[in-house]
């Protein structure tokens, strides 16, 4: 594809990573056979495509309007499309790059400007969040059956190991999770002990700043992502194998900071090695000796697996989840169309609220389809999303394994 970018982006470093993503795309439409709201809109401008032309415009100097944000607003940013193009395209990374001059150029109305300061406001901070989530659940008997299901029932994370083991890692804590469902990082832990490994928490790390930066509060995000840096890099200094994150989005986020940080002089460095060192949870696992987690009576043993797109496509990790599971007893059903979002993606399911239902009966529809006893997935988010409308119980992938053992 060729370009003429105007001169206000050209000689930018964000114009020219652009440029080189632009010129890679040769318009070829694998990329909307995949994308979810492409399927669901069936407009082109609702697909990666049409998205990359919207983009290609504004950076050539056409002035945006509510129009063009509106069909950027509704991508979800999966990145199935990067897993299906032949050519190598880095979407979501010109996406990013468009959503930002967009805003600058036509700016959002008030009421969506509220909406999302308070987003950025609320999630990323665990004691703010958690505030709010008791306050729901004090008020859940007296809410509408629709709204009741969307606030998680409060549970026990249960026992922490105490690090005992010469191999240690040191866990990503996240900002919703620990409030919303503190026993998946504790079933990490647990789970990790019985195989050697100590999963060290440092309390002063937090959001890994995909919030803030995927609503183009880019400074604010990459401020999140400073702060993990300097609160992990005494125990990577100490030796620490690994960065562990049972969240897939967060891991995809981590992993991206040595590129994110690239022209930090003081923070490269250490991002580029953090980066480095990051796993999810699931790349532990399918490295390590699983005979000691097999199968050991749990009941519910046929398994739908939702991957999430920040598993399968940003990582891209397909496969390791299942192939766990496989190992350790449990049983896979079919799932249809795995490569499709379940509509969570991070803040998408409040701010394109309608979207992302009919995304999620989808997605259910197919997890449910081949009667499984649980349903399980990898990504808090996507974990939330699914139980609010799902018949059967849904539960991060180690929890199953702690279960079991």
């Amino acid at each position: 594809m060729q370009t003429q970018l105007a001169d206000f982006i050209r000689d930018t470093a964000a114009g020219r990573a652009a440029d080189a993503i632009l010129r890679k795309c040769v318009h070829c439409g694998f990329c909307t056979a995949t994308c979810p709201t492409y399927q669901l809109m069936g407009d082109e401008l609702d697909g990666p495509r049409g998205r990359i032309y919207l983009i290609k415009q504004v950076l050539e100097g056409v002035t945006p309007t509510a129009h063009t944000r509106l069909h950027l607003d509704r991508c979800l940013t999966c990145r199935s499309c990067e897993t299906t193009c032949p050519s190598g395209v880095r979407y979501s990374r010109l996406l990013e790059i468009g959503r930002t001059q967009v805003e600058a150029l036509a700016p959002r109305p008030w009421s969506e400007r509220a909406q999302r300061a308070m987003l950025r406001a609320v999630l990323p901070y665990p004691g703010r969040f958690g505030a709010l989530l008791g306050l729901g659940r004090a008020l859940r008997p007296l809410l509408p059956v629709r709204l009741r299901r969307k606030i998680p029932r409060r549970q026990a994370a249960g026992q922490w190991p105490e690090p005992r083991h010469a191999r240690r890692m040191l866990l990503l804590g996240g900002c919703v999770q620990p409030a919303i469902a503190p026993r998946i990082n504790a079933a990490g832990a647990r789970v990790l002990e019985r195989l050697g490994i100590s999963l060290l928490h440092e309390p002063r790390g937090g959001c890994c700043g995909a919030v803030s930066y995927h609503l183009s509060a880019h400074a604010e995000g990459l401020t999140f992502m400073r702060r993990n840096i300097d609160a992990w890099w005494p125990y990577i200094e100490d030796g620490a194998e690994a960065i562990v994150i049972t969240a897939s989005a967060c891991a995809a986020m981590v992993k991206e900071y040595g590129e994110l940080l690239a022209d930090d002089p003081r923070y490269a460095e250490r991002a580029r090695r953090v980066s480095e060192l990051t796993r999810d949870l699931s790349e532990v696992l399918a490295g390590e000796d699983l005979q000691s987690l097999a199968h050991a009576g749990e009941p519910a043993r046929r398994i739908a697996f939702h991957s999430p797109c920040t598993l399968q496509h940003a990582q891209p990790l397909g496969g390791k989840v299942e192939d766990i599971l496989a190992r350790t007893g449990f049983t896979l059903t079919r799932v249809p169309d795995p490569h499709l979002c379940c509509g969570s993606a991070g803040t998408y399911s409040i701010l394109q609220a309608d979207i992302s239902q009919r995304l999620l009966k989808r997605k259910l529809d197919a997890l449910q389809g081949d009667a499984p006893e649980l349903i399980a997935t990898a990504n808090i988010g996507c974990m939330v999303h699914l139980q609010s409308a799902s018949e059967i119980p849904v539960l991060h992938w180690i929890e199953l394994l702690d279960r079991a053992t």
